[in-house]
């Protein structure tokens, strides 16, 4: 049980320390630790950084996750595979042994293990809505860890999330965004893992998922995802009696989160209250 019943106005003071997530080879993957400094146990989070499968670390979204960890939640933003080198779905697998890892270690982390849920922004919302609504997935639980923590989720929160990569595809086609384009297509390799690996999609198919809770946050301005990518996930998450909230943001671009800005710290307060809800059903329930 979370001894710390999460209070999402608290300020606590933040310890930040880089771990050793695994060894790939010779490869170390590292993540980095947010925590509240007090005593206690209190919600763990993983964060999934953007950056169109290709590019970004760790260090994206170091000022959500400083705000997150002051309001008393251990926040650990990882690292992961990037394309080219590592394409579809190795992103997902990383994700996937990320959560179990965190879950594991949560005596070394002070978190409840049962309040673990995460944060994806842009093609981190992809990633994290895939291990979420898949946690057992063969391909996707590939990494081998000791342990018998699994890959589920308390919640999902999607920032700007490419959550119907082949329709962003198009639009990116479309707009003349060639980076956009040449990022999708170094991380799926083909347009038919651009189908496989869709969340919308998955949706559609009427495949067999999880739906955990599920914020997204979405700036209107945003010229890398077009608004109807998380309106019509939304529309149909809740269709299949999924519990998600999509929360507009009227004139805010592509990552607005990580910029200070009265908006930003609306978003921040919404992502916390909707946490706090999330731990209290935890509470509840123990």
């Amino acid at each position: 049980m979370v001894t710390h019943r999460y209070e999402p106005e608290s300020q606590y003071n933040v310890v930040v320390e880089d771990v050793e997530l695994r060894i790939d080879g010779d490869t170390p993957w590292l993540a980095t630790i947010y925590s509240p400094d007090a005593e206690g146990i209190f919600p763990g989070l993983i964060d999934v950084h953007g950056g169109a499968w290709n590019r970004g670390e760790r260090a994206n979204d170091e000022p959500m996750n400083t705000s997150l960890a002051e309001s008393g939640i251990v926040v650990c933003a990882i690292d992961y595979r990037l394309a080219p080198e590592h394409p579809y779905p190795a992103q997902v697998a990383d994700i996937n042994y990320a959560t179990r890892w965190f879950k594991e270690n949560a005596d070394r982390f002070h978190i409840d293990p049962t309040s673990v849920g995460a944060m994806g922004c842009s093609s981190g919302g992809h990633t994290v809505m895939l291990s979420a609504m898949k946690p057992e997935e063969p391909r996707y639980k590939s990494i081998p860890l000791a342990g018998s923590e699994d890959a589920s989720l308390l919640y999902s929160i999607c920032c700007w999330p490419v959550l119907d990569p082949h329709a962003r595809y198009l639009y990116a086609q479309g707009a003349g965004e060639d980076r956009l384009v040449a990022s999708t297509e170094a991380y799926f390799l083909n347009v038919d893992a651009m189908h496989e690996g869709n969340p919308q999609e998955i949706l559609d198919r009427g495949e067999s998922v999880t739906l955990p809770p599920t914020l997204i946050i979405q700036g209107t301005n945003d010229s890398n995802v077009p608004l109807a990518i998380p309106q019509n996930f939304e529309k149909t998450f809740s269709s299949l009696g999924g519990d998600i909230h999509l929360e507009m943001f009227e004139g805010m671009p592509h990552g607005f989160g990580n910029m200070p800005s009265p908006q930003s710290e609306r978003a921040l307060g919404l992502m916390k209250k909707f946490i706090a809800e999330r731990i209290a059903q935890v509470l509840i329930s123990a």
